[in-house]
């Protein structure tokens, strides 16, 4: 009698998992497509800071709520960790998004894991192993494909560079979270990075503010951007972590270059050529495989 709730609950699990986070991949493979129609009336650094500031305040009841565990000098790491993992990194896919077709950078940021990987390796003495080197090898050629291809006869490689830097510093900021903000409520650690990262970003902001009056398409999909794929994303993405760990979670990576070149294609009409598609199953593929 007593393992019949534990199976409907294993059930009711295994029924969610896959839903939420197939919704979670479509969710921030959404945000590509949001830079993407946004950033030409915005600029990046005004529609990053409209993107932080509403993903920090989707996030504030969380810090409130825990406000008491983030004295002074732990804001000493939460400033810098939000620059280095949200703040810079969403101005260069913004900046990407202006460049290249919202595939382009969904692509890139898959390359996350990796850089991961390699930053670990490097500065934190963490092993790496043999296939994860070889998945290194093979996700850099991908992006070394997707660097050197064109998009309608336009040259992408610029907006490669962009996204493939943007994901290294979400590498970076992967390790620093991890080895300064472990045993702190996850929602309420992201609210604060995003709350610093807005609060440094806005001289840039309002010194690049659009002197034109921005569409409301491109202030519906800003808005889109910060409340849903920010401030409501992190907080799927922390309830699966916590049910399901950060390894599965991490799946998750598969899922958003697929969507965020689906919804290019289908509202965008931008197209998805031969190079993209070998150089998205390259990192994809090496990113499997280093995650086995």
């Amino acid at each position: 009698m007593s393992g019949a709730p534990l199976a409907a609950g294993s059930v009711d699990r295994d029924w969610r998992t896959p839903l939420e986070l197939t919704v979670l991949g479509a969710i921030w493979g959404c945000s590509f497509l949001f830079m993407r129609v946004a950033v030409p009336a915005f600029g990046p650094y005004a529609l990053v800071e409209v993107r932080l500031l509403l993903g920090a305040l989707v996030l504030l009841p969380f810090l409130w709520q825990a406000r008491v565990q983030f004295p002074a000098r732990r804001w000493l790491w939460l400033a810098p960790i939000g620059v280095i993992n949200s703040a810079i990194p969403f101005v260069l896919f913004a900046w990407a998004a202006q460049r290249a077709p919202a595939a382009i950078g969904a692509i890139c940021n898959a390359m996350t894991v990796l850089f991961a990987a390699l930053i670990a390796f490097l500065f934190f003495g963490e092993k790496i192993g043999v296939r994860r080197a070889i998945a290194l090898l093979v996700g850099f050629a991908g992006v070394v494909v997707l660097a050197t291809a064109k998009v309608a006869g336009l040259s992408i490689g610029a907006a490669v560079v962009a996204g493939a830097l943007a994901a290294l510093l979400y590498g970076l900021g992967v390790n620093l979270v991890k080895r300064h903000m472990t045993g702190l409520p996850p929602a309420a650690s992201a609210g604060a990075t995003l709350g610093c990262a807005a609060i440094l970003l806005l001289p840039m902001a309002l010194t690049h503010w659009p002197a034109a009056p921005i569409p409301m398409l491109s202030w519906a999909c800003a808005i889109a951007l910060g409340v849903v794929c920010t401030g409501l994303a992190f907080l799927m993405f922390y309830r699966l972590i916590a049910r399901i760990g950060p390894a599965r979670a991490s799946t998750v990576t598969y899922l958003v270059p697929m969507f965020g070149a689906l919804f290019a294609w289908l509202f965008l009409g931008e197209p998805v050529t031969g190079a993209m598609i070998i150089a998205g199953v390259l990192i994809l593929g090496s990113v499997a495989v280093s995650q086995r």
